[in-house]
């Protein structure tokens, strides 16, 4: 059985194109999918993966999104430039994102009516299933394998070095060499059939060596908040399982299991506790906290609900607590496996009356790590819960970011803790008296001294050294008190950072986390046609005085995130006092990832409402 590519006028690009991989869930199709983008990435040319599955189970439709872009450009495009699909349920669908001169990559060994084509796409028909049933007796490697294939005759077409394949397959079965052997002939039967019957010249989508990789590394998010909590110092974690945020607890666990042991008695030197619910767990590391222990959990927005009154005691109480969210879509049980900025009103302000809490904002791996590892030191400096604001697009997905850095000299900021020598020398201690006028009391450790430095701590108003109180005026003093260490929190926090536009402008842009990859190619593409935006990169809540001074620098600012009531804003605008008018919501909220063609045309519109026009429209 032959085949071959039909061609129209055909998308031409080089190391600059979008590729999608439309899959059934359980069908093995993730492993090799994942294998395609890294043999570009070996390659030398940046890529932007995305993984898009399913809640439920095993038989439902799976995506795999590669985007391929030498200019550096990671966020998500839109579009698609080529079409692997494998799934028949999604197929419409799935056509409907192909550009017109893409190409569609199917499997060709069952005729299909020219009605199932879109006339406007080149059709590339390979007969996977044809290949495999004369190859292969056995049903599961039937379906394995043809993924091995469909990876093999992609090569040929796209011009990946089959040579960076097989290194990959020399890493992931190393020791198990049946298996290398039979995926390297898997991979070869899809690259051989494609050479032989195709004229893979006519697919002009092509991947080129390059050396844009540099010094970066490759990894999930979550796998990168999991070692900023053992670098972090964290021997306690107490979760339980929530998509995304799983893998945050199971990663810091196999992390613990190597470098958490004693080096003389193997003894775990760490705590991990499934708990039964995800209110249990946050009180485990409430608990932990009050110890001494550094302690996190790890969850996601349902998991904050349920959460929110053990957060208000550690608040009120105030105890070291981290809280890593990994942010999806919502409300209630909302969208397990796609993502969203939408946690944000919840978390600055979660339990029952005045709450503020710290939250943090990676952009990417590298803050997850770094933010991850000085939001325990902020919780024991600010004795309070910290939040890591990552999210499903971060956490899940494989992103290129800066290598992973750590000072060996560094030591960890325990905070305010009075010592056994110091309460032996007769130092007052009040729990909650501010010694410093930072807003930050003096904390004692359990045992610390045998009769000195005890206090009962509890959820109820107390005056300054721990003693029930109702009176008015007490719990004034303290909720100021709690106040003022807000304040102190905007000095400690990551500082927000500022990209500055190449002309002088009164239009600001503000964003934060996830949304970084976007921006950055909305920004490029906005300066190239003379449309000029200083933006700001929000990096915690309290907002630092920058961020005031940066919205009162310009006549309007976009805010851009990622869910529907503009949380972010309301933030700014509640705790700045900041004129909403000013602040111009660019919101997207459909569970995928924002993209820098969605900002691009916002800005671009709201700009010529503005009547601010490139300087050389202006003199056509």
């Amino acid at each position: 059985m032959t085949s071959a590519i039909q061609t129209i006028s055909a998308i031409e690009a080089v190391n600059e194109f979008v590729i999608k991989f439309a899959n059934v869930n359980g069908s093995g199709s993730a492993s090799a999918n994942e294998l395609f983008g890294r043999a570009i990435l070996r390659m030398g040319v940046p890529i932007g993966p995305r993984n898009i599955f399913p809640s439920n189970i095993q038989g439902l439709p799976t995506w795999y999104e590669v985007r391929v872009s030498e200019k550096g450009y990671l966020g998500r495009r839109g579009r698609v430039d080529m079409l692997v699909a494998m799934n028949p349920q999604t197929w419409k669908q799935d056509m409907a994102e192909l550009s017109a001169g893409g190409y569609l990559f199917y499997d060709s060994t069952r005729p299909m009516p020219d009605s199932a084509f879109r006339k406007d796409v080149n059709r590339i028909g390979v007969p996977l299933t044809a290949i495999c049933n004369a190859t292969y007796s056995d049903a599961r490697q039937r379906q394995l394998f043809k993924n091995i294939i469909y990876v093999g005759a992609l090569s040929a077409l796209l011009d990946i070095d089959p040579a960076a394949i097989e290194v990959l397959f020399g890493e992931q079965f190393k020791g198990k060499e049946a298996l290398l052997a039979s995926n390297k002939r898997a991979l070869h039967l899809g690259r051989d059939w494609a050479l032989e019957n195709l004229d893979v010249s006519a697919c002009r989508l092509k991947v080129r060596r390059a050396d844009k990789i540099g010094e970066r590394i490759f990894m999930e998010g979550n796998a990168a908040s999991a070692l900023g909590c053992v670098y972090g110092g964290a021997t306690v974690c107490a979760w339980y399982p929530i998509t995304p945020s799983s893998s945050v607890a199971e990663a810091f666990q196999a992390n613990c299991a190597e470098f958490r042991r004693d080096p003389e008695t193997g003894k775990a030197r760490y705590a991990v506790v499934q708990a039964e619910d995800e209110l249990a767990s946050i009180g485990m590391v409430i608990g932990a906290g009050w110890n001494g222990a550094r302690a996190f959990t790890s969850t996601s927005g349902p998991g904050v609900s349920l959460m929110t009154e053990f957060i208000g005691l550690a608040y009120f109480a105030e105890v070291p607590a981290v809280i890593i969210n990994i942010q999806r879509g919502g409300p209630s049980t909302g969208m397990p496996t796609r993502t969203q900025q939408a946690d944000l009103l919840a978390c600055a302000y979660a339990s029952n009356g005045d709450t503020k809490h710290v939250l943090l904002f990676p952009e990417d791996p590298r803050e997850c790590f770094d933010f991850s590892a000085d939001a325990l030191d902020l919780a024991d400096r600010l004795q309070t819960p910290i939040f890591v604001m990552s999210d499903l697009d971060i956490g899940m997905n494989h992103r290129l970011c800066q290598p992973l850095t750590w000072d060996d000299s560094r030591r960890y900021d325990r905070g305010k803790v009075m010592t056994a020598a110091e309460l032996e020398a007769g130092r007052d201690f009040g729990r909650y008296l501010d010694v410093d006028g930072d807003g930050i009391p003096f904390r004692t450790l359990p045992g610390a001294h045998p009769t000195r430095g005890a206090y009962f701590t509890r959820g109820t108003t107390k005056d300054r050294y721990a003693r029930y109180s109702e009176d008015g005026a007490v719990y004034v003093d303290n909720m100021e008190r709690l106040l003022r260490k807000f304040e102190t929190a905007k000095g400690l926090v990551p500082q927000p950072i500022v990209r500055p536009a190449k002309a002088a402008t009164r239009i600001g842009a503000l964003y934060f986390g996830s949304t970084s990859p976007a921006m950055d190619e909305a920004l490029d593409e906005l300066e190239a046609d003379g449309l000029h935006v200083n933006a700001m990169r929000l990096r915690a809540f309290p907002f630092p005085k920058a961020v005031k001074d940066f919205i009162d620098a310009h006549d309007k600012v976009f805010m851009v995130e990622q869910n529907r009531d503009a949380q972010m804003r309301t933030l700014l605008t509640t705790e700045l006092g900041v004129e909403a008018t000013r602040l111009i919501p660019v919101l997207n909220y459909d569970g995928t990832p924002i993209t820098g063609r969605f900002i691009r045309d916002a800005f671009a519109r709201h700009m010529e409402a503005f009547k601010i026009v490139s300087f050389e429209k202006a003199v056509s």
